[in-house]
């Protein structure tokens, strides 16, 4: 029996409003055990005997789309590699004033996409490194948004391909 976690892209913001007790019921209804919801913006933790995880993240997105009638897709991973994405976090991690971030995709070539589009950034202002098959990103509190790089993520050909989450919701899921 494995632990996984399901991060789900979009939810609970920008129209797509799900509750985290049925999120919870539906991944049960799969024959998923121990599920438990963590915060309310699409973070599943579960356990599976199931070793073909292709297979278990299109049943898991296809449940959704079914159960909450919107484009489901997710980033499946095992809790141990989960681990490793936290512990390799390559900036300062708690530094005042700035905000830890890890970019997950199911499609490696949006994040080294990402990462060659976002050549020539200001360090000063944030810092982006790629990782084994995620994107560190750490940019001062209150520029998410409007940062160089947060824009570029922003834009719709990346807005569905990625999920981002704060590293401090990622070690929640630990």
């Amino acid at each position: 029996m494995a632990r996984f976690v399901a991060l789900l892209r979009g939810v609970n913001v920008g129209g797509i409003n799900i509750k985290m007790a049925d999120l919870k019921a539906a991944v049960e209804a799969l024959g998923l055990t121990n599920v438990k919801t963590v915060l309310a913006s699409g973070n599943v933790l579960f356990d599976s005997e199931r070793t073909d995880l292709a297979a278990l993240k299109a049943e898991i997105e296809t449940c959704l789309r079914n159960r909450f009638g919107y484009e489901a897709w997710i980033v499946l991973l095992d809790q141990s590699t989960l681990a490793r994405i936290v512990e390799d976090f390559p900036f300062e991690a708690d530094r005042e004033g700035w905000h830890p971030y890890v970019l997950l995709s199911s499609d490696p070539a949006s994040l080294r996409d990402l990462l060659a589009s976002a050549d020539g950034l200001d360090t000063a202002d944030e810092g982006i490194q790629m990782g084994d098959g995620v994107l560190y990103w750490h940019v001062e509190r209150g520029r998410t948004l409007d940062s160089p790089f947060g824009k570029l993520t922003g834009k719709a050909k990346y807005k569905s391909t990625t999920t981002n989450r704060n590293l401090r919701t990622l070690r929640k899921l630990l």
